[in-house]
């Protein structure tokens, strides 16, 4: 195999003697005289009339007897050959192209005639000069077809020379006769050697030479004859290229052995990616446009792309299909006639069809994406209650100290014992532990997106660059525990893995754990309202334990408010709008974009792509937990209440109810005592203390989140339904 000039494609070895052998055409003579010439001496000339000998001059001649040797001479010279009068030499021209001369002493009014017939075989010369060379592999398909179909004419044009030189044996041709017959041939060569000398100079291949048949033939507008001959030539040399077409929206297939076709596939991007690598470019960049897309198919370029990618999905999934294809579907360029495009249309709409059906049906997609909802998005969260309390102590554990295959058997055990276990794919849903906390990971995700590093490896340099990043600095300033790093991940198979991609993944799991941490903060005020519930009836504890009720409350509400705005007001109606767009999807490309417009939206209206209110609700989130934990604190009664409550939350959900309800009378009284002998030895002024702190720093967050939302709300609505729910929280304390 030999190297082409187009990069990066090989072609079949020639034999030495095929690339060695002079061209059948008269240029032969004119290399063997130039090579005399550079080794003779220097008076020699490729002139031959020039100095020659006076006998060999057409002139001693009569002027009957030179027309009937200039006729000889022109019909081999209209072969390439030279004759006796007439000669050839190199010209000055940049593509060294071949000029004709003829004898000086030659009659004035035959050299006039002459002269205007050796344009017709100057250009011979070159076009047969161009068949010759770009018959060779390395030119192409396209350059084959072209080069085959200039042959074809040339033939005719033989015969032609042939006709006349037989009326010019039967002595019925004349000089003014034989140009007459050359006249309709003149305009057609001619245009044939402007696109062939444009061909060679810039070594055009593939769509440049269809391109340059079609410019050109658009630029014969006023001559007919060479305007359809040009548009025959861009039929036929078009047809090596549609045959590429044909297998690519057909078949799903690159078959194009000298790299012409204007679709690139990249070889090194394989489907598995989808699912490792968040910013996978599989299914943009496997196939690709390039550069030089034949001009009558640039308008349907993305769909001829669109149409074998989809094929190529059905084929990877082992699903044989084919484009119905029958006599009329071949596809063919000829002129005006535009029916190819109808071709490619009918062959995007099957394949899409087919791929859209095969994922939606065999691959069930909808289910897929309710079980995604139901585990990231919360929408079943009957399973995550058993989990967090089965899972409680290992969750309040370092990130690094965690393990992930005993979390990963204590969600497998909620997942069993809760309705998820009707859910078909709940066994691909696992857990994973992450290593910095949310605000850190969105702000690496922003930089990853803006072409910076792994979503890793930048999540953990900013970590460790806490002088450099407000977000880290207070992400470290509270301990992270799994209650803040744990989030849920799902196996996902091809051809899924195209809509539930690694990327997708990412942002169902940030999601996932701004409403984990929620519903973490939620319980644990939960708690803290039940310790309360202890405290109700001692005397001896003052007034000072009413200001922890109301703050209690006002926390529990910011808290319940924040939940219903993110699963009631954004994800559930965003979610039956993507449902009810779905239905109506006509390709995988618009369910991709559907999904996407879904979870970007959600992100967004779930604040994590407005860092400076997220760090304000994260903020408050943290005062709601010192909060919590003061409490446990300075009321030992809590320790207890809690541990009963613990009990209470891992029976069975339906008997959970009853037993709160019985036994709060039961728990208020048993403490009671406790609470009032721990309270006398306990200094109220520190409890005060400490209660003060914690009212000033959430009214202030609480006031500064209003604020935030109120002056982002005009641009942004939504964040006014939040802003509302949270109107006099900051005012009531």
């Amino acid at each position: 195999m030999s190297k082409s000039y187009m990069e990066g494609v090989s072609y079949p070895a020639t034999p030495d003697w095929d690339t060695e052998r002079p061209f059948l055409t008269g240029q032969i003579y004119l290399d063997i005289k130039v090579t005399g010439q550079r080794t003779g001496s220097k008076s020699s000339s490729i002139d031959p009339f020039k100095n020659g000998d006076i006998n060999r001059a057409i002139g001693i001649f009569a002027p009957s007897v030179q027309e009937l040797l200039v006729i000889d001479d022109l019909l081999f010279a209209m072969t390439g050959i030279e004759g006796m009068y007439i000669s050839m030499k190199r010209g000055r021209a940049k593509d060294n192209g071949i000029v004709f001369q003829v004898d000086a002493s030659m009659d004035l009014a035959l050299q006039e005639l002459a002269k205007r017939i050796l344009p017709l075989c100057e250009n011979y010369m070159v076009i047969h000069s161009f068949v010759e060379s770009r018959s060779h592999f390395k030119h192409g398909l396209v350059n084959h077809a072209f080069a085959a179909t200039l042959r074809t004419i040339l033939q005719d044009y033989h015969a032609m020379v042939a006709q006349l030189e037989h009326q010019f044996r039967l002595g019925r041709l004349s000089l003014q006769g034989l140009w007459f017959f050359c006249q309709p041939m003149m305009g057609a060569i001619q245009a044939l050697t402007t696109v062939v000398q444009k061909a060679s100079a810039q070594n055009l291949s593939g769509s440049a030479i269809l391109n340059l048949l079609q410019n050109q033939a658009a630029a014969m507008a006023g001559d007919n004859a060479a305007r359809s001959l040009l548009e025959k030539l861009s039929q036929y040399a078009s047809a090596a290229y549609l045959g590429i077409l044909e297998r690519w929206v057909y078949e799903g297939v690159i078959d194009d052995p000298y790299g012409e076709f204007f679709i690139a596939e990249d070889k090194t991007l394989q489907k598995e990616s989808l699912t490792e690598d968040c910013n996978a470019k599989y299914w943009q960049q496997r196939y690709s446009l390039k550069p030089g897309i034949p001009s009558f198919l640039l308008n349907s370029a993305e769909t001829i792309l669109t149409t074998g990618k989809y094929l190529n999905v059905l084929r990877e999934c082992g699903h044989s299909v084919q484009v119905p294809f029958s006599e009329n579907a071949k596809l063919t360029n000829s002129g005006s006639d535009h029916r190819y495009l109808e071709c490619i249309n009918i062959a995007y709409n099957f394949a899409s069809a087919e791929l859209l059906n095969l994922i939606t049906h065999k691959y069930d997609l909808m289910a897929r994406l309710r079980s995604m909802k139901h585990y990231f998005l919360l929408d079943q969260g009957d399973f995550l209650v058993h989990f967090m309390d089965i899972a409680r102590d290992e969750l309040a554990k370092k990130p690094a100290a965690i393990s992930v295959e005993k979390l990963q058997s204590l969600l497998d055990l909620a997942l069993r014992t809760s309705i998820a276990a009707t859910d078909p794919f709940h066994e691909d849903l696992t857990c994973c532990v992450e290593r910095t906390s949310l605000l850190v990971q969105l702000d690496a995700m922003k930089k990853m997106c803006n072409g910076m590093s792994d979503l890793n490896t930048e999540a953990e340099s900013l970590e460790g660059d806490k002088s450099n990043s407000d977000i880290s600095n207070q992400s470290d300033s509270i301990s992270i525990t799994g209650l803040e790093t744990f989030t849920l991940d799902y196996k996902v198979q091809w051809p899924l893995s195209l809509i539930l991609s690694k990327k997708a993944l990412i942002k169902y799991q940030l999601i996932f754990r701004l409403l984990f941490h929620c519903k973490h903060v939620q319980r644990e005020l939960c708690g803290t309202w039940q310790a309360h519930q202890g405290t109700r009836g001692v005397k001896s504890l003052g007034t000072t334990i009413s200001g922890s009720y109301v703050l209690c409350q006002n926390m529990l509400h910011f808290m319940q408010s924040l939940v219903h705005y993110l699963t009631f007001e954004v994800l559930e109606p965003n979610w039956h709008v993507m449902c009810d767009k779905l239905q109506n999807t006509e390709s995988i490309d618009e369910v991709m974009q559907q999904h996407d417009f879904f979870l970007n939206k959600c992100q967004k209206e779930c604040l994590l792509l407005w860092p400076e209110i997220l760090q304000k609700v994260e903020k408050l989130k943290s005062i709601c937990l010192q909060y919590a934990a003061a409490i446990h604190w300075l009321i030992p009664s809590v320790s207890v209440l809690d541990s009963d409550a613990s009990k209470i939350n891992s029976s069975e959900s339906v008997v959970r109810k009853e037993i709160l309800n019985k036994t709060t009378n039961i728990i208020r009284s048993r403490h009671r005592p406790l609470a009032n002998a721990v309270w006398r030895s306990s200094d109220e002024e520190t409890f005060k203390t400490t209660l003060e702190k914690f009212e000033e720093e959430f009214t202030e967050q609480m006031k500064g989140l209003i604020i935030a939302l109120s002056s982002r709300s005009q641009s942004e609505p939504y964040l006014a339904h939040l802003a509302q729910g949270l109107q006099g929280l900051g005012n009531n304390l």
